[in-house]
């Protein structure tokens, strides 16, 4: 049975799935957008201030992990669904239809996530994916009317059960070698040399996760549910869905002890390499500003997964600061697109026509996204480059060279479309369809988006701050 301390250590989890209850109680009695988009930040705030009670619990609940990798991934959870909830209200306000219902499938997506970065069990593991990417689906699909939303919707839902069958299978094998489903369990049942069952399992644990992460060769998906999902949902898929999944694949790689075999990490080097190499590429050729993150968010991976390939101490320390790099320029690019495109009137404004000229029209949003593509550059000064500099480093020292070399590469390449998105902001040319200073999107969404700017500013001048904490707790892990 749960003890009180187990319940306080759920206290975030609990508080976020209380505050959508509420929200769905607030729907049936009464709607008003203003109130639910309030009820669903406080409550996201609350679970955030509540993180010191839970990490302090003395004892863990069944099936989850209190340590060191839960409370970063919590941490960037809630700060990553507070700034969606928060830029969603005035990219809502002229949607045509039932707007709280998006509130509601954030939440629950947020407490599917919290689940997955603390779950110690392939059981709770499995149930929180599911929590996480079942509402994805009806936020993808929001806007039914919309053609490309609800064609986005259905791909995502079809690919994504193809994806859960492969990991079921997968979790299936590895039960049936090991009798075992808890991970503490399961790598004690793994200790000797894999034998063709568990690396079987291993790798079908992999493909399924390699979907949810959009990595290369699992990542057709990626451009068309970024264009045809509503801004906010490709920023869910982007941040919270990505690093979940990615803390969950850290996770299972530092535990059990197949994830380590020699081979497996050939093909995970294999995949992170074509990952670098193959979406930056692409992404050469997009004109719609949507695709061309998507593909930058394949490329992202790519990088990260050099921490899983690497291991030790260093590699959850680098994850930790990379994830936080790049989910504040991703949530600043797709902020803007949120804030140009509101309040929503059909499809996003997601074409880099769109952007020609923002500029002059709006100098502080033209900032912010040159800040945002500066940063997921790699370029000195910002956010990105102290997370490139932390992978490069750890592919030095884990002398993995043609991985390393894959990173200059990919970065180089990465280079020439950000720059082409800067470049277009400041055409003088008109291109921008309306006056976004005259559009009204509420204060929260701004005072979001100004926080975002200056976390890339400081991030990139000062991080000492963020690396110590999460050095602190890489070694509370």
């Amino acid at each position: 049975m749960l003890t009180l301390s187990d319940l306080v250590g759920l206290l975030p989890l609990l508080i976020v799935a209380t505050t959508a209850l509420l929200v769905m109680l607030g729907v049936a009695w009464q709607r008003h957008h203003g109130g639910t988009a309030a009820v669903t930040v406080t409550g996201l705030v609350l679970a955030l201030a509540s993180l010191p009670l839970a990490s302090a619990a003395s004892s863990t609940p069944p099936l989850m992990a209190l340590d060191g990798l839960a409370l970063m991934g919590s941490v960037l959870v809630l700060v990553s669904g507070l700034f969606v909830a928060a830029l969603s209200q005035g990219y809502l306000a002229g949607y045509q239809g039932p707007k709280e219902e998006f509130y509601l499938l954030l939440l629950c997506a947020v407490t599917g996530a919290l689940g997955l970065v603390a779950s110690n069990h392939l059981a709770i593991l499995f149930i929180s994916l599911e929590l996480l990417s079942m509402p994805l689906y009806g936020m993808v699909a929001y806007s039914f009317r919309t053609e490309r939303s609800l064609e986005a919707g259905i791909k995502y839902l079809i690919l994504s059960a193809a994806a859960t069958a492969f990991l079921l299978f997968g979790m299936a094998l590895i039960y049936a070698r090991t009798g075992q489903l808890e991970l503490a369990a399961l790598a004690a049942g793994l200790a000797g040399s894999p034998d063709p069952w568990m690396l079987g399992g291993a790798v079908l644990i992999l493909v399924g996760l390699g979907f949810k992460l959009s990595v290369m060769p699992f990542h057709q998906w990626t451009p068309d549910v970024y264009q045809g999902g509503l801004a906010p949902a490709a920023t869910v898929l982007a941040t919270v869905s990505k690093l979940a999944v990615f803390l969950v694949l850290l996770r299972l790689v530092l535990v059990a002890p197949v994830f380590k075999s020699e081979w497996l990490l050939i093909l995970i080097s294999l995949l992170a390499l074509l990952s670098m190499l193959g979406g930056n590429l692409l992404a050469l050729f997009q004109s719609n500003l949507k695709r061309l993150l998507g593909y930058s968010s394949i490329a992202h991976m790519g990088y990260l997964l050099v921490a899983v390939i690497v291991g030790g101490p260093l590699a959850v320390e680098t994850t930790g600061v990379y994830l936080f790099t790049y989910l504040v320029a991703t949530m600043g690019a797709f902020g803007v697109i949120m804030h140009v495109s509101s309040p929503f009137s059909g499809e996003d404004a997601a074409g880099l026509h769109h952007y020609r000229g923002l500029f002059w029209h709006s100098p502080w949003l033209a900032a912010l996204m040159t800040l945002s593509m500066l940063s997921l550059a790699g370029i000195p000064l910002t956010a990105g480059f102290i997370g490139k500099f932390y992978i490069i480093a750890l592919g030095v020292e884990g002398s993995r060279w043609w991985l390393v070399g894959g990173i200059v590469i990919g970065s180089v390449v990465g280079l020439f479309y950000y720059l082409r998105v800067i470049v277009t902001l400041y055409l003088r040319e008109p291109g921008i369809q309306k006056n976004v200073t005259e559009v009204g999107h509420g204060r929260m969404g701004e005072l979001a988006l100004l926080i975002i700017a200056a976390s890339i500013l400081l991030l990139g001048i000062y991080p000492a701050p963020v690396i110590d904490w999460v050095a602190g707790l890489t070694w509370a892990a």
